[in-house]
Order: C-alpha cells, then sequence, then structure tokens
C-alpha cells in the first residue's frame, strides 16, 4: 500500500522552526532516493486550522497520488500530553471525517529513537569540557522527566530545566563546588527558537555571574541529514513501535 509521511511539530510563533521543519520534509524526502512519496508538514499549535483539519488537507492531496496510508510521526522529544492525548485524539477526528478512503497510522515519537544518545554524543565530543548540562525544557508532570534522566545517565550529564528546577544556575553552583569550570550545555531542543534565544541570553547572565566558569552551548538538534534517517527508521513498519 502507498504511503504518505506526515511530520507534526508543536507549533510557534517565531517562524525558524516551521522553516527547518520544511528542510527537514526535504531531506526526509531524499532518503527515499528516486521514490518520492507525500511527505508534508503539521503542527500541533499556533496554525490557522486545528491538527485534524490539516491532516485532511493532506490526506486530501495525498489520494490525489493514490496513497491508501497516511502515516503520522510526531516530532515531540518527551511523552507528554500531546504525544499521548492531544494528537491521538486529533488523528481520530480526520480518521472519522476521511472514512475507509485513507488509513492513519501514528508511528512512534521522535524522542524514542536510540540514535539520539549518538547524535548528542557527538555534540558532546566536539566541545571541552570538565562537566555537562542535558537541558531540557522541563515538566511539572514529573513522569515526563524520566527520560530526560534516563538519557542523561547515558550521556554522563546532568540534567537541568528551563520550566521547572533543578535550573541551570543550580547545576553550576553545583560543578563549582566539586571544582568543575568547563561547562558544556546541550540544549534538548528540536529547533532554534525563541527559547534557545533566551536560554543562550540566560548563560550571557551566568558569565558575568560566575566569571569563573567557561561556558559552551551547542546548537538544537536541527534538521539534519542524521535526523531524517532516524525519521525513516520510525516510519520503516518492519519496525516495532517501542
Amino acid at each position: 500500500m502507498k504511503s504518505a509521511y506526515l511530520l507534526v511539530s508543536h507549533g510557534s510563533r517565531d517562524p525558524r522552526p516551521e522553516v527547518a521543519m520544511q528542510q527537514l520534509a526535504e531531506l526526509l524526502s531524499q532518503t527515499f532516493g528516486n521514490i518520492k512519496p507525500p511527505v508534508g508538514i503539521a503542527a500541533l499549535e499556533l496554525q490557522p486550522q486545528p491538527l485534524h483539519q490539516q491532516i485532511i488537507k493532506f490526506a486530501h492531496s495525498a489520494l490525489v497520488e493514490g496513497v491508501g496510508c497516511l502515516e503520522v510521526v510526531p516530532l515531540f522529544l518527551l511523552p507528554g500530553v500531546h504525544v499521548m492525548q492531544d494528537i491521538p485524539d486529533e488523528i481520530a477526528l480526520a480518521q472519522q471525517a476521511l472514512g475507509k478512503d485513507i488509513i492513519i497510522r501514528v508511528r512512534p515519537y521522535l524522542g524514542t529513537h536510540p540514535g539520539l544518545v549518538q547524535l548528542l554524543s557527538q555534540e558532546m565530543a566536539a566541545m571541552s569540557a570538565e562537566g555537562t548540562i542535558l537541558l531540557a525544557h522541563g515538566s511539572r508532570r514529573l513522569d515526563s522527566l524520566k527520560p530526560i534522566e534516563t538519557l542523561a545517565a547515558k550521556l554522563g550529564a546532568v540534567t537541568a530545566y528551563w520550566a521547572v528546577a533543578p535550573n541551570l544556575e543550580s547545576r553550576i553552583q553545583e560543578f563549582l563546588t566539586v571544582g568543575k569550570r568547563e561547562v558544556a550545555i546541550l540544549p534538548y531542543f528540536l529547533f532554534t527558537g525563541g527559547i534557545t534565544d533566551a536560554i543562550a541570553q540566560s548563560i550571557e547572565k551566568l558569565k558575568l555571574q560566575f566569571p569563573t566558569v567557561t561556558f559552551q552551548l551547542a546548537e538544537p538538534l536541527g534538521a539534519s541529514a542524521e535526523l531524517a534517517e532516524m525519521i525513516g527508521d520510525l516510519i520503516d513498519t518492519s519496525l516495532t513501535p517501542p
């Protein structure tokens, strides 16, 4: 059965994540070689249309090309309410409207891919530091932080969060206590945007607060061939979803 692929992100008022999503969709399309299935993008929030209507619109265009299955890939790093509830609910609404014309399947979310450890390890290897902080957005739902803690442990890093404790400042103070003054920060975010800009600004303030500490800030994951290959793994129907 011929398939089409829809990459779903959170959505942002900042235009840069959407541009990166378009680049990522093109990179994914290139992984198929001469066979070019329809590949599109959609966002859960901050769009003129709700997600289910975006799915329906894309499905209609895919049907014209003889597609019988639409694979939805959530480009989210954590299994929060968006992944576990919001996206499945929107897919159900779209499937109800489309009927039997096309089958919609949701693939595992991006954060389940084990290759993220290697990708972040490469970032770490490019920086020389005595301590590394994996910085994520964070959530008040403690269960959603467990994957971040697990990932940090695999990297030999500690976690910090933008929205909840522990924050960057407290982690820097902990490093200073044990004599670590060269710090690498890995932002666990997909694309450059408003939050990553705010993180960069906060680090400039931390440099003034901790003048003896050397800070190195990595880029977010970004649209890359490596990330496109991971998405290709997630949509490979021969793989068993985690």
